[in-house]
Parts: structure tokens; C-alpha cells; sequence
């Protein structure tokens, strides 16, 4: 099911997708890029005949302009071409007639910059005119010598193209900053449009200085607002890592960025690197001097409880729940006697949220969460709380009526507050929901809910909200119910999507990683295909080891080794027992009962299939209840009692052909005409011609869902059976066809020692 705890991580940094940042030192200064910028400016405020479409796109371009990294002259010129060439070649012109021509040139510019906007009131009060006025105050404060080197600058810019080779304005001259000079970035010329603004934080590694004010607080706005909502867009966590490295290495304490570079961490799972980063994060808030009281809702204490907090969150995240108990109970202290409610309500949600991790029982722990976060109007943790009740409600056994009511109302609250993250967990766990209790129709309409639901959040930097944890486990349940039905194109087209909006390095990638695995391994496994198997076992158990060990189970099982299948589901059985995992505890029940078959008699399995029987209706886990009645219904079949077994067949076939998958759909009817086969071999002889047709029928609707499955070793079973029936009714013509068919299929497969007479 999707985590339901991904949104608790507390982000002091982001307040509705922005980083408040505070750089301590770090000023604004004059480069030859932003003289290019300010050239732009000037030429849009003097050209007044203009294209509407080509002013409204120049606008666009104004802001990222502003606020991204520097850009070489080539990628500049090439970004304003794409929406004014008119333009682009009057900034050309002025641009080159500053470096080509003298010092004065230049000085001029400067001196008729303000003149071009002193009538418009956007020179006061816009962002562009507060640009302007920062860089006319930056450059008059720079002495002659600097303003020299400022113009050989612009001359380099000019001359060198895409040579990143903006020389430095060394900080014991230009004394506006402790810093060296800012550098141009590489932009890729297939990103080269209004679009790769976002992206010029990819920097060249031979030009690593210092960014600006303003640039470092874009660049740690977009790359957060990414983490947190499109990780596939923000930098690689090494590239983005090498960026925090060099911001910090200019000014060690900037805070915000040590807290993205714990983020970053986090992305791959580096305890060191996160657990440093994020101590560094509140020791620079402590020593900015921005907090005042050191109790209270703000100050220190503040500081410090959540720094606990999140101390305690990220021993949660990497398994440490002893540290990570001790720094819960650290921050609870300290909260308490600050009298703050919120970190409290917060720690209380961890707590209970350690115990399940830990596989304790928290439902009392939740439900006095969901009742002090209701009493306090906090009605994100309150929701929170509601979903993992039902969450636990359902591994319980819970009627699934109790438990969509209580998300119902969630989702009323969720609706009214667009809590948008929070409708996206409700449907991707109600999809869950539906998939563990065999109802796959349902589960299929809430995942296409989900999927179509337009996102209530405002979206910035051409973000889709597509990429959380309740997306991709949604897609994963899409992909295992269509492999289900043998649809594998569309399985490999939602996988492909998955591996493009969940990269590897991402921290979802692990859910479709495992999803991808056991699909593969379930169609070798059908295809009769062990060898293929075999190594999807191994990289199963590296991402989940309790199913790893289940399909190297059933490998072995289908291999004929049956003890030491036998002692790995022994193992399961005890690990699934601790962890409470039913739905695995019936299925090894299951495995076991099949290998109890082989070695002791069809009787031996007749306890433990009860008992997966009890356990399933308790659970209400349908498609788990529908194949334990069936291996129930195939060992009365083997004791001589085939009228049971068909009524039991029968029971349970609605229900497997409007939910269940195409294997088990061919499974249960090859059952059926099994049954109808053995009782009418005991009819009397009026009514046996029409039980040998009704079975052959029977088989021939088998045949289709195992064809569907390329499934060749049930296809054998099957002309086998028809071979058989076609003889006893005298239907030459159709014995043989079906007769060469085995034969074919028999040449093609290995011997399993596995027949249709001994396998459900």
C-alpha cells in the first residue's frame, strides 16, 4: 500500500513550494551577462513598435533571465532569438559595440540606462526596475580599476562564444563581496529554449563560482519545489550535490543549503552525508541571529525541537528505530515544555508510525492522535492518522464497507481543504484496498481516478503532479492487473513511463523495480521457463526479502526439490507469523499444502488448506478464499469425491472470472471439466454423451485464457484431456489434430515430472 507518512517530514525551508532563504554576505554584482540582460531591457524600453506575441514572450523570458544563472553570449543570443530576432539583433549590435568599442562606451550605457524607464512607474516598483536599480548602485560602487576589468570581461564574453571563460572580478578589487566571480553555465543546444531557463543551474565543472544572492535562492527554490513534487526534473543527486558543495564552499552558513543537501541525501540513502547535512542545517540557524526567544513559537527552542524531530524521522527512514525512539522522546521533552502543541501532535504521529514500523500494535496511539489532532484544527495530521487506521483495519481483516466509509470522509475533508497530496494517498490506498480483497475491477476504476484527477495545487516550473509515491504505486498495481490478463505490450509501456518519471536514483524507483521483477518472474514461471527465473529470485529477495524468499519457494517447488522448498517455506511461515503478513501466511499455507500432495498424500494438505480458508474469509480476501477453495475442491477430487469438488468449483468460478487473473480463470475451469470428466465416467449411459460434450466445452474456454497466457505446459495438459475425451466420443478427425498438438508441445517442453493428473 502507499506509505501514508511521506508528507510528515517536516520542511521548516518551504512554505507553499518556496524557500525562504537568508544568505548572509553574499551580494549582487555587475557580470557581463547581466549587462546583457540590462541591454535587453533597454532595447525593449526604446523599441516601441512591437509584435504583441513577440512582447508577450520577451515578458516570459524577463524573469528567468533575471533570477537563473549566468549564461554564455551564444546561449543568451539564442534563448531571445527564439522569441524576437528583431531583438536579438539590436542587443547584438549594442552589446558589441560596448566590447568593441572604448571604456567610455560602456560607461555611457550605464549613464543612459535610467533615462529609458524614469517615466515608467515599473521602474519603481517591479522586479525589473528593483533589478536595474541594484546594478546601477553595484556598478557605481566599483572603483576605476574594477570598472577596467569589468570591461575586459564584456570583451571576453563577447569574443570567446561558448568558451565558458568569464573572467573573475577577484574579490580583494572589487570589495562588493567575499566571493569570486559568478560563471557562465552550458546549456545543451537541444535545451536551448524558453524552457532550458529552469535548467541553467547545470554549470560547467571548469567554471564553479560563486552565485548570487538571488541566483542562489532561485536555484535552492527550484531545485526544493523539484524534490518535493517532480524529482525526475531537479538536478542528478550528484550534480545537485556538487552545486550545494560549491555555494557552501563560498558561504559555509547558508543554512538552506545544508538543508537541501539533506534532501538530496536522502534521495540515495546516504545516512552520513544526510545526518551531517541536517545538523549543519540548525546549527547555522542558531548562529544567524535571526532567532530571538529561546522558548516559545519561535527562537531556538523552536529550532532545536524540530531539528530533534527531524533527527528522529530520519533514523526512521533508514531502520535505526532505537535512535530513532530516543530522539522522539528528546523532542516530545522539549516540546512539552515549550507548550507546543503542533511538534507534539507531530512527534505523536512518528510515534505511532515507529511502532508500526517496529510491528507493534499503534492503533490506540493512533486513534489518540486522530482525536488530539482534531481537538487542535490540524486536519492534515488528523487525516493522516484516519488513513493509517484503515490501513491497519484492512491487514486486520476489516469489512471493506467500515473502511471506504472512513476514507469517504476523509476525502470529503480532503476536498474541502484541497488537500491534493492527501486525495492522492486516499485513492492510491483505496486502490490497494480493493486489489488485496481480489476485487480488481474496482481497483482498476480507483487507479484510473487517480490517474485522470487534475491536480488542485498550483503548479510552477511546468511541474505535473505525477510523480509522487501514490502515483507510482498506482501505476504498479495498473501493470501487475494487465499482466494479469496477459496484456505484457501494456505492462511494457507503463513500465517504460515508470523508469522515465522514476529513475533509478529517485526513492520510489524501488516500487516498480520489484513490481517489474515479479512480473517477469511470473511469465517465466508460466512459460515453463525456469532457468529465467532463477535470476529474477535473486534480485527480488535484494529489494524485498520476504517475497524473494517466497518465489525461490516456488521455484524450487516447480523444479522437484521439494524438502528444500519445504524448509524455506518453514522460514517464511515463522518471518510472515512476527510481521503479521497474512495474505503471505495463507499463500505459504498454499505451497505447502501443494507440496504436502507429492509427499504424503492429498489427504496431509486437507488441514492447512482449512485453515488458509479460515484465515481468508476472516481477512474478506476474496481471490485468496476463491483459490484455496479450488485446491480444496482439486484434493476431494484426487480422494474420489468429484461432486464436491465440483460444487465447490462452482461456487467460487463467478467470482474467478470477474476478477481473478487469466491463470487462475484456466485453472479453475481445466478443474471443472476435470470434475465433469470423472463424474461421467460414472453416469449412466443416457446422460454420459452429453457430460463428455458439456466437459469438452469446458476445456475448449480453458484453452482460450491459457492461450492468451502463452501458457505451452497447461496447453499440453489440456489437448491432452481433449485427445482423451474426443477418443472415448469417436471423434477421430479431432482426437489426432488435438493427439499431434501434445505431441508437438511434449517434443518442445522439458519433462517437469509434473502432469495434469497430479496438478491443480
Amino acid at each position: 500500500m502507499a506509505s501514508v507518512h511521506e508528507s510528515l517530514y517536516f520542511n521548516p525551508m518551504m512554505t507553499n513550494g518556496v524557500v525562504h532563504a537568508n544568505i548572509f554576505g553574499i551580494k549582487d554584482w555587475v557580470t557581463p551577462y547581466k549587462i546583457a540582460v540590462l541591454t535587453l531591457l533597454y532595447e525593449m524600453s526604446t523599441t516601441k513598435p512591437m509584435a504583441l506575441l513577440e512582447r508577450r514572450r520577451l515578458n516570459k523570458l524577463i524573469l528567468p533571465l533575471q533570477q537563473g544563472a549566468d549564461l554564455t553570449l551564444e546561449q543568451f543570443v539564442k534563448i531571445v532569438e527564439e522569441c524576437s530576432l528583431r531583438m536579438v539583433n539590436a542587443v547584438k549590435l549594442r552589446i558589441f559595440l560596448m566590447a568593441d568599442g572604448e571604456l567610455q562606451d560602456m560607461e555611457h550605457f550605464f549613464t543612459i540606462l535610467p533615462n529609458a524607464f524614469s517615466d515608467s512607474e515599473a521602474f519603481k516598483t517591479s522586479v525589473v526596475g528593483l533589478f536595474m536599480r541594484q546594478m546601477l548602485l553595484a556598478y557605481n560602487k566599483l572603483s576605476f580599476s574594477q570598472v577596467y576589468k569589468l570591461y575586459k570581461s564584456l570583451q571576453q564574453y563577447c569574443h570567446l562564444g561558448n568558451q565558458l571563460e568569464l573572467s573573475a572580478l577577484p574579490s580583494e578589487d572589487m570589495e562588493l563581496t567575499s566571493n569570486e566571480d559568478p560563471s557562465a553555465d552550458r546549456i545543451d543546444k537541444d535545451e536551448l529554449d524558453t524552457t532550458s531557463l529552469h535548467q541553467s543551474e547545470l554549470r560547467s565543472d571548469e567554471t564553479q563560482g560563486p552565485l548570487s544572492q538571488k541566483q542562489a535562492e532561485y536555484f535552492l527554490a527550484r531545485q526544493a519545489y523539484l524534490l518535493k513534487n517532480d524529482e525526475n526534473k531537479a538536478m542528478s543527486p550528484a550534480k545537485l550535490q556538487d552545486e550545494l558543495n560549491n555555494i557552501l564552499k563560498f558561504n559555509p552558513d547558508f543554512a538552506e543549503a545544508h538543508y537541501l543537501s539533506y534532501l538530496n541525501s536522502m534521495r540515495v540513502q546516504d545516512i552520513f552525508i544526510s545526518t551531517h547535512s541536517l545538523l549543519h542545517y540548525f546549527d547555522r540557524l542558531f548562529i544567524s541571529g535571526g532567532e530571538g526567544k529561546s522558548n516559545g513559537d519561535e527562537g531556538y527552542g523552536r529550532s532545536l525541537r524540530y531539528a530533534v524531530l527531524n533527527l528522529a524521522t530520519l533514523h526512521c527512514r533508514f531502520g535505526h528505530y532505537q535512535q530513532a525512539d530516543l530522539a522522539l522522546q528528546e523532542a516530545i521533552r522539549i516540546a512539552q515544555e515549550a507548550n507546543d502543541h503542533v511538534c507534539l501532535q507531530h512527534c505523536l504521529s512518528w510515534l505511532y508510525t515507529l511502532e508500526q514500523m517496529k510491528g507493534s500494535d499503534s492503533v490506540v496511539l493512533t486513534e489518540d492522535s486522530v482525536k488530539i489532532a482534531a481537538h487542535f484544527c490540524l486536519p492534515y495530521l488528523a487525516s493522516l492518522g484516519i488513513q493509517s487506521l484503515v490501513q491497519q483495519g484492512a491487514k486486520q481483516g476489516m469489512p471493506a464497507n467500515k473502511l471506504l466509509d472512513a476514507l469517504r470522509g476523509t476525502d470529503i475533508m480532503h476536498w474541502k481543504q484541497s488537500l491534493s497530496e492527501l486525495i492522492e494517498i486516499s485513492l492510491a490506498q483505496t486502490t490497494s484496498i480493493w486489489r488485496m480483497y481480489g476485487k480488481s475491477t474496482m481497483a482498476r476504476q480507483q487507479a484510473q481516478l487517480l490517474l485522470n484527477m487534475n491536480s488542485l495545487e498550483p503548479v510552477n516550473f511546468s511541474v505535473q503532479q505525477n510523480n509522487t509515491e501514490a502515483f507510482a504505486v498506482t501505476l504498479c498495481h495498473l501493470s501487475e492487473l494487465h499482466a494479469e490478463q496477459g496484456l505484457y505490450a501494456v505492462v511494457a509501456d507503463i513500465m517504460k513511463h515508470l523508469k522515465q518519471q522514476f529513475p533509478p536514483h529517485t526513492q520510489h524507483a524501488k516500487l516498480w523495480m520489484l513490481c517489474d521483477l515479479k512480473i517477469q518472474f511470473e511469465k517465466a514461471m508460466n512459460d515453463g521457463k525456469y532457468h529465467l527465473a532463477e535470476p529474477h529470485v535473486t534480485a527480488i529477495s535484494a529489494l524485498n526479502s520476504t517475497e524473494g524468499l517466497y518465489r525461490k519457494a516456488q521455484l524450487l517447488k516447480a523444479l522437484n526439490q521439494t524438502s528444500e522448498a519445504s524448509k524455506i517455506l518453514q522460514q517464511l511461515q515463522q518471518q510472515c507469523e512476527k510481521s503479521k503478513n497474512t495474505e503471505m501466511i495463507i499463500r505459504v499455507m498454499l505451497a505447502s499444502a501443494e507440496l504436502h500432495w507429492d509427499s504424503s498424500g492429498f489427504a496431509s494438505g486437507l488441514p492447512l488448506l482449512l485453515q488458509a480458508l479460515a484465515l481468508s474469509r476472516q481477512h474478506n480476501l476474496q481471490s485468496l478464499t476463491s483459490e484455496t477453495v479450488l485446491h480444496l475442491a482439486f484434493t476431494q477430487l484426487m480422494l474420489g469425491i468429484p461432486e464436491q469438488a465440483l460444487a465447490l468449483v462452482q461456487d467460487v468460478l463467478e467470482s474467478v472470472l470477474a476478477h481473478g487473473s487469466l491463470i487462475d480463470k484456466g485453472r479453475a475451469l481445466l478443474l471443472a471439466a476435470r470434475c465433469q470428466m470423472t463424474l461421467a465416467g460414472t453416469a449412466a449411459q443416457k446422460h454420459r454423451l452429453t457430460a463428455l460434450e458439456q466437459a469438452v466445452h469446458t476445456l475448449e474456454e480453458a484453452a482460450v485464457y491459457f492461450s492468451r497466457l502463452d501458457c505451452k505446459e497447461r496447453m499440453r495438459d489440456i489437448h491432452y484431456l481433449q485427445a482423451r475425451l474426443h477418443h472415448t466420443l469417436g471423434n477421430v478427425s479431432q482426437r489426432n489434430k488435438y493427439a499431434m498438438l501434445f505431441r508437438l508441445l511434449d517434443q518442445e517442453l522439458p519433462s517437469s515430472g509434473m502432469t495434469v493428473v497430479n496438478r491443480l
